[in-house]
């Protein structure tokens, strides 16, 4: 078991960057992937524990050895922060000369000066022909002047994206000093870069924008724990499941399951099923009417189903077909994905996920009759920054949110 942990956890941590050296100094201070890591060993664990029936382990000491690896992980990447920084202290702050002197390059250069690693020292600003020189944080020299500048140890070429064009230029000229040499890439505002660069044959391409269903990682892990979850979670709740179908029954007539068309993954539609919690009305009514508190359309029992999302338990089978994830954007109904695209700005983007039963912005209060752009809001910040522990920690919120989250009607 010992052995296993060991392995299992050197694959955890160096999947989630806990390890890395160039993610020691992020502003989360790598709580998240520690947790993560922890989270996948002990999963593990507790799975090989379930099969390995001719030893008993103790719970208590599994527990506390979960909760020790956690503390213990934490703690080193604080002490090796401390000396990594005391290190830095004291040794030569790297001397970095900006390509270019406008705005932009004087943004970049403050950046840099606050970076704990490593520590900057902006050695000056080259104006590019042509350019126009803003603010006095620094000295200032022109193209031809770089070849005769003394103690550089870096450069950084920062250029806004219409400037892009002189780069090989200032390559050209910048190779005769001999020392590494990088570029700011910042396409503008609403774009941003999720992963490196890649090649596709003699194409140099970059992912824009935040896209993970383009990553294996995502593809496999998620779908994997898609179905499992799933799984589990209707094995479990299979008692629970009758008898609210039972109730469904003897309190209203109608059918017990509800379909309806939504719209998921690139803008496809798909059946949801969710339990009938309204009495039997005009599909155009329920396909473009919101759903409000104290609605006079739903049932008694509807009542008590929205509001502990019982009703959302059949959406577990449209998981397994592949409709949905378990976490993901909400879908939403055709009507109002076509109302939406014309009003809201970016508002296509959500489909770039798969939709799923619980998301982002539900375990932020978003659901219902709620703001929709505040809801877009937490949906692409969920895109942009999705993880498997993202998605943990959001199924952990779901089971609090779903009993006491003020917007479940």
């Amino acid at each position: 078991m010992l052995l296993l942990a060991t392995v299992v956890w050197a694959v955890a941590t160096d999947h989630y960057n806990v390890t890395s050296v160039e993610k020691l100094f992020a502003e989360n201070a790598g709580v998240q992937g520690v947790f993560a890591a922890c989270t996948v060993t002990y999963m593990v664990l507790l799975a090989a524990v379930f099969f390995y029936h001719s030893l008993s382990f103790s719970r208590v000491f599994i527990a506390i050895s979960g909760v020790a690896l956690l503390l213990l992980a934490l703690l080193m990447r604080v002490i090796f922060r401390i000396l990594v920084s005391r290190g830095i202290e004291r040794g030569h702050a790297t001397r970095v000369l900006i390509i270019g002197a406008d705005s932009f390059a004087r943004r970049t250069a403050a950046r840099l000066s606050h970076t704990p690693v490593p520590r900057c020292q902006i050695a000056g600003f080259v104006r590019l022909p042509g350019q126009p020189a803003t603010g006095n944080a620094g000295a200032t020299y022109e193209f031809t002047d770089v070849v005769h500048l003394k103690g550089i140890d870096d450069i950084v070429i920062a250029l806004p994206p219409e400037r892009w064009s002189d780069i090989p230029k200032a390559m050209a000229l910048v190779d005769r000093l001999s020392v590494s040499v990088r570029v700011v890439v910042d396409l503008g505002r609403g774009l941003a870069i999720r992963d490196q660069m890649f090649k596709i044959g003699r194409l140099t391409l970059v992912n824009l924008g935040a896209n993970p269903v383009d990553d294996v990682y995502y593809l496999i892990l998620k779908r994997a724990f898609d179905i499992v979850f799933s799984l589990a979670a209707i094995g479990i709740t299979l008692p629970l499941l009758l008898l609210v179908a039972l109730a469904i029954r003897i309190d209203s007539a109608g059918p017990i399951l509800f379909a309806q068309e939504r719209v998921g993954l690139n803008g496809r539609p798909f059946r949801m099923y969710k339990f009938r919690t309204m009495g039997c009305h005009s599909a155009q009514e329920s396909e473009t009417r919101w759903t409000t508190k104290n609605d006079s359309r739903c049932t008694r029992l509807g009542k008590l189903l929205r509001r502990t999302s019982l009703d959302e338990l059949p959406q577990f089978f449209n998981v397994l077909k592949g409709d949905m994830s378990v976490v993901g954007p909400r879908p939403e109904r055709p009507h109002f994905v076509r109302k939406f695209l014309s009003e809201v700005a970016k508002y296509d983007r959500r489909h770039r996920l798969k939709v799923g039963i619980t998301g982002w912005a539900q375990v932020n209060g978003f659901r219902g009759d709620t703001s929709i752009r505040r809801r877009l809001k937490y949906d692409l910040e969920y895109i942009q920054n999705w993880s498997f522990a993202f998605d943990l920690r959001i199924i952990a919120q779901t089971v609090w949110t779903a009993f006491f989250g003020k917007n479940a009607y």
